[in-house]
């Protein structure tokens, strides 16, 4: 199992404006049915996103390059998870989506380059923090969910950075203002009350 070095973890934990909330935890270890539903339905839209980035931009070689093996690694993870859904007697369904990617993806500017530029560092957001919850999640799952979590966390701190970088290429100006902005939308997704259980909620309400 490729694991994540301590060092990308903590360039990732670093990025985040906050960690996830024990509350959270604790409600994810009471809905694991639902958990690994958005789980499997996360890792088609991360496929579906990437996927998108490279038909939009056929004439950037690098993002081209880098979109494809993370829609490949994203759908290989959506079998993964689909295998344990049915290994534990659920049935795959598509539920509601969560609140998260909504209000990020709001905040994204109409205009070129603003508009890649903001939804790659959506992007890097929406990766780092699946990362971070894995890596939060693994300590009290049981062993099978916990090993697979663990696996996970090398692409997903990947992908997070690939994506921040090719927000930094395309920006033509620095992006530190944009980054702090979506991290201030970040936190609030995460630690406000959220009715609806979702791997990416905020605190259950």
């Amino acid at each position: 199992m490729e694991l994540v070095s301590q060092a990308d973890l903590d360039v990732l934990l670093d990025f985040l404006p906050c960690r996830t909330p024990p509350a959270w935890i604790d409600e994810a270890m009471d809905q694991e049915e639902v958990l690994l539903l958005n789980h499997c339905y996360l890792e088609q839209c991360a496929a579906r996103t990437a996927l998108g980035l490279m038909f939009r931009c056929p004439d950037k070689p690098d993002l081209l390059s880098k979109m494809s093996k993370l829609a490949r690694e994203e759908l290989r993870h959506f079998e993964k998870v689909h295998e344990l859904i049915i290994k534990r007697g659920y049935t795959y369904r598509i539920l509601k989506p969560s609140r998260y990617a909504g209000r990020l993806n709001a905040e994204v500017r109409k205009k070129e380059p603003g508009n890649l530029v903001d939804t790659l560092i959506v992007g890097a957001y929406i990766e780092a923090r699946s990362c971070e919850r894995f890596a939060s999640l693994a300590p009290h799952v049981d062993e099978e969910l916990s090993v697979f979590y663990g696996s996970l966390l090398k692409s997903e701190a990947r992908h997070f950075k690939d994506y921040l970088t090719l927000a930094d290429a395309y920006a033509g100006e620095p992006i530190g203002d944009r980054i702090t902005w979506f991290g201030k939308i970040e936190r609030a997704a995460i630690e406000s009350p959220d009715e609806q259980f979702r791997f990416h909620s905020g605190i259950p309400a």
